[in-house]
């Protein structure tokens, strides 16, 4: 039990004196970053996915 509280301490100790964070606003252009992506390619893969649904259907109905 000793040692898990020492662990705990110790990650405390480096999450809170030892790590760097990136500002407010680099976060935040960061996270818009992730989400437009995330949205263009899901776009994009939603394109693909009505494009081979066609074709497959044409196929299946010759």
């Amino acid at each position: 039990m000793r040692r898990f509280i020492n662990y705990c301490k110790e990650s405390f100790v480096e999450l809170t004196q030892k790590t760097t964070w990136s500002s407010w606003p680099k976060l935040q252009s960061s996270a818009l970053l992730v989400i437009v992506s995330t949205v263009i390619l899901a776009a994009l893969l939603w394109v693909v996915d009505y494009a081979f649904q066609t074709l497959m259907s044409g196929i299946y109905t010759l």
